[in-house]
């Protein structure tokens, strides 16, 4: 379990062959094995806290908010009216910190498997997860697949934090878990979904788009630069049930004033559009 050497972690992973991401740790916090997953966290040195999950970095403190911000307002300023929002996994309560900012959404409700990662997270990253307890929020411990089952038409914005498709998120990269999230939008609802590395995963990301085009008549793939991710890069996965959705022009758009009480430091309607400008070797995955 312990990937810590010489006073380093390194991120070690055949997901990403012959590279690895490493961090000079200052003090390890916890350490333990879930039911579902490896748990750690610990001080690095220059990137603040950091949570790792089956060796896998999710996030550290420095560089969490692009992730976060993206993954948030990517959909739900792509859907006109996003009252009723949905997010799978997301157990450090970042995207939820994120959304119960957002004037237009009045109910979260966050669905994470493993309430280790809730716990610890609220213990460890008050930063991130104190927003679980606004009073938007409702927290279900549980399996995804298993909720959405039961909840038929009830979403205007469903969003999948999930980790890399290994473990327990494997299922979350499948054909089968988007038609549960398509049965459990509302019409023209609106999801996002963790969506992987172009440099490193584009046959993965080709597959997932493929599927989606059958499910939804509308489809795009966001790319958002997070330094301690796997070469520096991450997706969002997006589809609408609306065949006038345009992910890349927002329908609703932060105002200068909006975007500085929220406290936002990468989201921007402008950075919004450029998310979907995609390097020209990773242009065929939208093709």
């Amino acid at each position: 379990m312990n990937a810590i050497r010489d006073g380093w972690f390194s991120e070690i992973n055949p997901m990403w062959p012959g590279q690895c991401m490493s961090l000079k740790v200052q003090n390890v916090l916890h350490e333990e094995k879930s039911k579902f997953q490896d748990i750690l966290i610990f001080d690095s040195q220059s990137h603040g806290r950091v949570l790792v999950l089956d060796g896998v970095i999710q996030l550290t403190e420095k560089d969490e908010f692009t992730y976060q911000e993206m993954m948030a307002f990517l959909p739900v300023n792509s859907h006109p009216d996003p009252k009723n929002v949905l997010v799978i996994g997301g157990g450090d309560g970042g995207i939820v910190r994120e959304l119960v900012k957002h004037p237009k959404v009045e109910s979260i409700v966050l669905c994470e498997i493993d309430d280790r990662v809730l716990d610890l997270c609220r213990q460890y990253l008050p930063s991130l997860s104190s927003a679980l307890d606004h009073s938007k929020v409702k927290v279900h411990v549980g399996d995804g697949f298993e909720f959405m089952k039961g909840h038929k038409d009830a979403f205007d914005v469903i969003i999948t934090d999930s980790s890399d498709p290994v473990g327990p998120a494997e299922s979350l990269f499948k054909k089968e878990y988007y038609e549960l999230i398509r049965s459990a939008l509302k019409k023209d609802g609106v999801l996002c979904s963790q969506g992987e590395c172009i440099w490193l995963h584009l046959d993965l990301i080709k597959n997932m788009i493929d599927f989606c085009k059958e499910l939804f008549p509308s489809v795009s793939y966001a790319c958002t630069p997070v330094p301690t991710y796997p070469s520096g890069q991450i997706g969002c996965l997006l589809c609408s049930l609306s065949q006038k959705t345009d992910f890349k022009e927002p329908v609703i758009k932060f105002t200068e004033e909006e975007m500085e009480l929220m406290k936002l430091k990468c989201y921007t309607p402008a950075f919004h559009t450029a998310c979907f400008s995609l390097p020209n070797f990773a242009k065929k995955v939208q093709s």
